[in-house]
């Protein structure tokens, strides 16, 4: 039956309910609440291709402390501007958010070093600001939002200067610096300035250390990441955790790298954890992707003598690794167990199914399996539709297939692109023009595919048509 329709990849991987690949409770959530929301670096506002005069902006409805835009890096400039609005209030703000905004404001467009002379103007004319921590991370995200630096000489001066000013580094400052680093692509930088903090007792949390470690395997070779993980634990003594090694196991399951995989396995029990069932769903889904139902099987065997209980995602992955690789007798087990440990199988579980059968050849099997998952109340999907429907055109089955592709009608269901295709040929293929015709106005009208792609599919079939029949092949 070929690939499985771009629509169930799409089901498998964005249903909420029904996903194949899911995380499961315990790595899923911990991976979420070890790693919280990064911060992004300050956006600089835009210039208009004309040059226009600096200017204030004037105080919002909602606002007594609205910020001042600065349109030109020049320090001279910057002071008088805040000056001149300063002295335009009615009374002295004292609240270090609105002195926060002008900062990051001018910070925006300004070299490190103008932006801290501006920031101890603004302290030393208005005796009122006084600066807390979130000040000097707006001069801290600058120096580290510049994508073109070859050293960390900007990010270094910034954090003795916070220093200097009492608020010395601590775990929120490396948090941050690590995180505007990496997202600005100076991950070499954040690795450094993650060991000189260490170095200097500031040793970053969990958050950022899994950070760092889930944006590496993202853009750097596998060897940086071992390596980075090698340093930081005999130099530092900062170990990785259950997460560290969910992250690096996902990373190379993505990129087929089973081998890697099993190893990291084999590393995180050595070095006291158990794997838990995301862990084990993951290197699952690793094997499906390389179509080795024997390998998932044998996962899921281990995943019994570890004593991890298997979830609803487990048995998904499980039947879709087998269907795949056409162990349909093995998948179709499962169905009952999957029921008995309470897990009950929903649409990506029959669809997974129906596509193992089709793929053997066994389309009326898949079609009786709809009536069965119809009858225990679980509704199909459009993938569902497609996938039967694509089984049903390649077995010859025609009438069938036209008989459920009205359903799919009926229903509103838009038809996927390799489906559409084979129904296509099909009906040409037993002579069925002005049928296909009408399958076309369908796809267009429902925009289950774009105008052109459904024309030219639709055109491609006719020119087999009219060749079968020029060399006697069709009627």
């Amino acid at each position: 039956m070929g690939k499985v329709p771009t629509g169930f990849r799409r089901a498998v991987a964005g249903s909420s309910q029904s996903a194949l690949f899911k995380a499961s409770n315990s790595s899923a959530s911990i991976l979420q609440e070890q790693i919280p929301p990064p911060i992004t670096p300050l956006q600089s506002h835009k210039k208009s291709s004309k040059k226009e005069p600096t200017k204030v902006i004037a105080p919002a409805k909602k606002s007594n402390t609205p910020p001042i835009i600065f349109e030109s890096s020049n320090l001279s400039e910057a002071k008088a501007l805040f000056n001149s609005y300063i002295s335009s209030l009615k009374y002295t703000p004292s609240d270090p958010s609105f002195y926060n905004s002008i900062l990051q404001s001018y910070s925006s467009i300004s070299s490190p070093q103008n932006a801290i002379f501006f920031l101890n103007h603004m302290i030393k004319t208005r005796p009122s600001f006084s600066p807390n921590r979130f000040t000097y991370q707006v001069l801290l995200v600058q120096s580290c939002a510049l994508p073109d630096e070859t050293s960390l000489a900007n990010v270094h001066n910034t954090l003795n200067f916070m220093k200097n000013t009492g608020f010395p580094p601590n775990q929120v400052t490396a948090d941050v610096a690590v995180r505007t680093l990496s997202g600005c692509g100076r991950e070499e930088h954040a690795i450094e300035l993650f060991k000189d903090l260490s170095s200097q007792n500031v040793l970053p949390d969990t958050y950022t250390y899994n950070f760092l470690v889930r944006h590496l395997v993202k853009n750097r070779s596998l060897s940086t990441v071992n390596c980075f993980i090698n340093d930081m634990r005999e130099g530092f003594g900062i170990k990785p955790d259950l997460v560290t090694y969910t992250i690096m196991i996902d990373n190379v399951c993505n990129s087929k790298n089973l081998r890697e995989a099993v190893r990291l396995l084999e590393v995180l029990s050595e070095e006291g954890y158990k794997p838990d069932c995301y862990v084990y769903n993951t290197i699952m889904k690793g094997y499906c992707m390389l179509s080795q139902g024997g390998e998932v099987m044998g996962v899921y065997k281990k995943m019994q003598e570890e004593g991890v209980k298997p979830d609803r995602y487990t048995y998904n992955t499980l039947i879709y690794g087998l269907s795949k690789t056409g162990m349909v007798k093995e998948a179709r087990k499962f169905l009952a167990v999957m029921s008995e440990m309470g897990h009950f199988p929903d649409e990506v579980t029959y669809t997974s199914l129906m596509n193992g059968m089709c793929r053997q050849g066994d389309a009326l099997g898949a079609l009786a399996l709809l009536e069965e998952m119809e009858a225990k109340g679980c509704v199909p999907n459009s993938c569902t539709y497609n996938t039967l429907l694509h089984g049903l055109c390649k077995a010859r089955l025609l009438d069938k297939g036209v008989e459920l592709y009205g359903v799919m009608k009926k229903g509103d269901l838009k038809l996927e692109t390799g489906c559409y295709g084979t129904f296509l040929r099909a009906l040409c293929r037993n002579g069925r023009v002005a049928e296909a015709y009408e399958v076309f106005d369908y796809a267009v009208e429902s925009k289950s595919l774009k105008d052109v792609t459904a024309y030219s599919t639709l055109e491609t079939s006719l020119k087999w048509l009219r060749k079968a029949r020029e060399q006697g092949l069709a009627v």
